[in-house]
């Protein structure tokens, strides 16, 4: 099966990591640890006589200069207001974005703390306020340059990709059955939809608890969306835990922002979206290195005829959404 483009990471050695940050004036003592990324490279270096830093390589060609300034104003935003959030650090030139041999490059600091257990109450609640002063910020005012979450992109473009490049022949023709289904009614719960500034990938991996604080981390995949984007990824087990976790969001959130109840029919369309756009992610990048010993259930038969099952799980979820 063929990928059009190749990974794009082959002359990122640890010695372009090591320079890339001298040149941003920090003295290096040649310690570099790869951290989990696959989207983006990301490293811990150890500085001389200061705490390590945490450096990202984006990815090239996936978001221009301005897309990414974009993320780290509102990350800078967000930080104003005393929201918890790991931004970027800027040089003597008030610059945050930097760039060495064809790669674009931010500098963070290395923030402790760990996942939270988001079946525990009180972390729903701080969730839950939290995300409703991160959303009054992200409604100020729109992103100049990065796109919206959409059913396009998310969704007929993801589909039109994997069934182009990459899934196997004998389960093309259930998968495009289903996606048609699909986004027939993902389009119609997504055209009442108010874009927002968000978080946009907001699952525990990017949340680092510490003393009853939740610093967001990683908003590369930030983007305009509908506020229930952020929320909807909080909640986890059957229908009725996650429909006991809403409520404790729901009362935590109102606290700071009405809550956008129109939005909860939204739910379904938006986690089926993102199955669909996560496996057109895995298949875009899977001439990239990282990802094959990384994610070896895919590209299996196996596994397609599983992702196909789970759509048409999913179609029915959307099917009885729709009816009420």
């Amino acid at each position: 099966m063929s990928q059009p483009n190749p990974h794009p990471y082959e002359l990122l050695t640890p010695d372009t990591v090591l320079d890339a940050i001298e040149l941003q004036a920090h003295q290096v003592n040649g310690s570099v640890t790869a951290l989990n990324s696959y989207e983006n490279r990301v490293y811990q270096v150890g500085i001389e006589d200061a705490d390590p830093l945490i450096v990202k390589f984006y990815r090239p060609e996936r978001w221009s200069p301005a897309q990414i300034q974009d993320e780290h104003d509102f990350c800078f935003e967000v930080e104003a207001h005393d929201v918890p959030v790991v931004t970027p650090l800027k040089n003597s030139q008030n610059e945050s974005l930097f760039t060495y041999k064809g790669f674009q490059f931010a500098l963070f600091p290395r923030k402790g703390g760990y996942a939270p257990e988001l079946d525990h109450q009180d972390n729903l609640a701080i969730m839950g306020r939290t995300l409703a002063r991160l959303h009054n910020i992200g409604a100020q005012h729109p992103f100049k340059h990065r796109p919206e979450l959409n059913a396009q992109t998310f969704g007929h473009d993801a589909i039109q990709f994997v069934a182009e490049h990459f899934i196997p022949f004998e389960h093309k023709n259930a998968y495009m059955t289903v996606c048609k289904s699909i986004m027939s009614c993902v389009s119609e719960k997504l055209k009442a939809a108010k874009n927002i500034r968000v978080h946009g990938d907001l699952h525990i991996g990017n949340i680092l608890l510490r003393d009853d604080i939740p610093n967001l981390v990683d908003f590369d995949d930030s983007r305009s969306a509908p506020a229930i984007q952020d929320i909807w990824m909080l909640l986890s087990g059957d229908g009725h835990e996650q429909e006991l976790q809403l409520q404790k969001i729901i009362a935590a959130y109102s606290e700071f922002r009405d809550f956008p109840h129109s939005e909860l029919g939204m739910i379904e369309s938006l986690r089926t979206l993102r199955m669909i756009h996560h496996t057109a992610w895995l298949a875009r990048r899977w001439q990239d290195p990282a990802f094959p010993p990384a994610f070896p259930w895919f590209d299996t038969h196996q596994f397609w005829g599983q992702h196909v099952a789970d759509l048409n799980q999913q179609l029915m979820a959307l099917t009885v959404n729709q009816n009420h």
